[in-house]
C-alpha cells in the first residue's frame, strides 16, 4: 500500500468477535488502527466520540445492541446519535456501522426480523439495530454505510470471495445465509478503502 493511502480509523467494538477481525485485516492492509473499548489500551465508548475521533480518516463502530437489557432498543439509538453528534464535533464525515442481518429483506416489505420463524431471543436485539439502521437513512450530512451480515457469522476461513448486496438477504443455492466474520472484516476493510456505497446499506454473505 503507498503510504498516501494508509489511513488513520478509529474502530468502536475492538475486542468482539467481529471486531477483532476488521482490527487485524485493516493492519494487515498497512492502516493506522486504534481500537477503543472499556478495557483495551485505548479506553473509552462510543459516546467518547467528539473527543476520541479528531485527526481521524474514518471511524467504524462494531457495537451491537446489549443483550443484557430487557429494552435494548433505545440505549443503542441513543449510543449511535452520540456517534453521528460526536463525529460532527470532530470534523469526521465517514463512518462504517456493522449492522444484523434481522433488518435485511426476505420479500418485497418484509424483513427477516418480522418472520414467524425469527427467534425470539434475538428478536429486540434485531429491532434496536433496524431502527439504528432507519435513523441514519435520515442522515444526509455525513458519509455513512452500515453493513449487515448474512443469517450466520461465525469465525472461520479468509477467502476473499464473497457477494455485496443491498437490501436483500442472500442465501446460497442451498439456501443457506452464512459469511465469515473474517470475510466480513475484507468488506469492511475495502469498503472503508473504496467509500463505494456512502449513504446506503450493504449486505455481505457467500
Amino acid at each position: 500500500m503507498d503510504t498516501l493511502d494508509r489511513m488513520k480509523i478509529l474502530l468502536f467494538g475492538a475486542t468482539g468477535m467481529v471486531g477483532q477481525r476488521i482490527a487485524a485485516e485493516l493492519s494487515d492492509r498497512g492502516h493506522e488502527v486504534t481500537g477503543v473499548s472499556r478495557r483495551g489500551p485505548v479506553k473509552g465508548d462510543i459516546h467518547d466520540t467528539a473527543t476520541l475521533a479528531k485527526g481521524y480518516d474514518a471511524v467504524i463502530s462494531a457495537i451491537g445492541p446489549a443483550r443484557d437489557v430487557d429494552e435494548p432498543e433505545q440505549p443503542f439509538l441513543d449510543a449511535n446519535r452520540a456517534l453521528l453528534d460526536g463525529l460532527r464535533a470532530a470534523g469526521v464525515s465517514r463512518v462504517i456501522v456493522v449492522g444484523g442481518a434481522g433488518s435485511l429483506q426476505v420479500a418485497p416489505g418484509l424483513d427477516l426480523v418480522d418472520t414467524p420463524e425469527f427467534p425470539d431471543a434475538y428478536k429486540k436485539e434485531a429491532l434496536a439495530a433496524r431502527s439504528a439502521l432507519r435513523m441514519y437513512r435520515e442522515v444526509d450530512d455525513l458519509d455513512w454505510t452500515f453493513v449487515c451480515p448474512a443469517i450466520v457469522i461465525a469465525p472461520g476461513e479468509r477467502t476473499g470471495t464473497f457477494r455485496v448486496g443491498g437490501d436483500e438477504l442472500m442465501s446460497d443455492d442451498e439456501g443457506n445465509s452464512f459469511i465469515s466474520a473474517e470475510d466480513f472484516a475484507v468488506a469492511i476493510a475495502e469498503e472503508v478503502e473504496r467509500d463505494a456505497n456512502p449513504r446506503r446499506r450493504i449486505s455481505v454473505a457467500y
